[in-house]
């Protein structure tokens, strides 16, 4: 199978899938700027040396090897110099940035679209909700049972044997924001970068609510003062019948200048 070269721009927090067990929902874009999503991926399964960060570069097999369910190599990094100009030319001006949500809505609606690009207008708040703080038992009791019968773990064994479970994020975050023309929306963020934000913070916080306030002012003062871009996706859960079906899957709070490339004002196609 052929591989392809992928410039990682979304890593979520880890999730439980009853048949995958604890999976990565991961997405770039190729060197001429189309989008790939890569699921499901087993992040912390695979070998060290692979284990990418946002903006490096992989290469990967588009479609899974059943012999190898994590067939991918880190081969390069895009760093931040001159105002990140690499990221925003391979992000940026190779891609599609939209600046009006009513049309992603209607292209995820119609299965035209999945992935995206958007550019707010107006951050209006950055918002938290309790949610649980325990991962559902039943998945964890699948997880162990295919680990018992030698699956979960048969791509690196060594990591069979210290895997732990990463800690559930006790609390959802959401951005609401307006789009160019004054539309509100309400969405969640599923970037790994703001659930590990929230647990950097609360080891040096006093109690929840200190550490929560130390993660809203990085969104809601820090970045929501940059150049913000937002990487969206749909769900499968929600996928094509939501009222919004969108989902904050990334952020890319690249410093201020002049905007060079063109805001798409309408969706015409899919991503690959």
């Amino acid at each position: 199978m052929p591989k392809e070269r992928i410039l990682i721009t979304v890593k979520t927090y880890p999730t439980l899938s009853r048949k995958y067990g604890e999976t990565v929902c991961t997405a770039g874009v190729r060197e001429d700027g189309s989008w790939v999503r890569l699921y499901p991926i087993p992040f912390r399964l695979l070998d060290y040396s692979n284990r990418y960060s946002k903006y490096d570069w992989i290469e990967t097999s588009l479609v899974r090897s059943r012999k190898d369910p994590a067939d991918i190599k880190l081969v390069g990094n895009v760093g931040t110099d001159d105002k990140w100009r690499e990221r925003r030319r391979l992000i940026l001006k190779q891609g599609c940035v939209h600046s009006k949500l009513q049309p992603l809505i209607d292209a995820a609606h119609t299965n035209k679209l999945s992935l995206a690009i958007f550019k707010p207008a107006r951050i209006v708040r950055f918002t938290w909700a309790k949610d649980d703080r325990d991962w559902d038992p039943i998945k964890i009791a699948q997880m162990r049972a295919r680990h018992d019968q030698g699956e979960l773990f048969a791509a690196n064994e060594d990591i069979s044997k210290t895997f732990a479970l990463i800690p559930r994020v006790p609390y959802t975050f959401s951005y609401r924001f307006a789009d160019v023309d004054g539309k509100e929306s309400e969405m969640q963020i599923l970037d790994w970068e703001a659930g590990q934000l929230y647990w950097n913070c609360r080891k040096r916080a006093s109690s929840d609510a200190e550490a929560l306030e130390k993660v809203k002012k990085k969104y809601a003062d820090t970045f929501a003062n940059t150049d913000l871009h937002l990487f969206l996706g749909t769900t499968q859960q929600y996928h094509g019948w939501a009222t919004n079906p969108w989902v904050i899957i990334g952020v890319f709070p690249i410093p201020r200048e002049i905007q060079l490339n063109l805001l798409c004002s309408s969706v015409t196609s899919s991503e690959a």
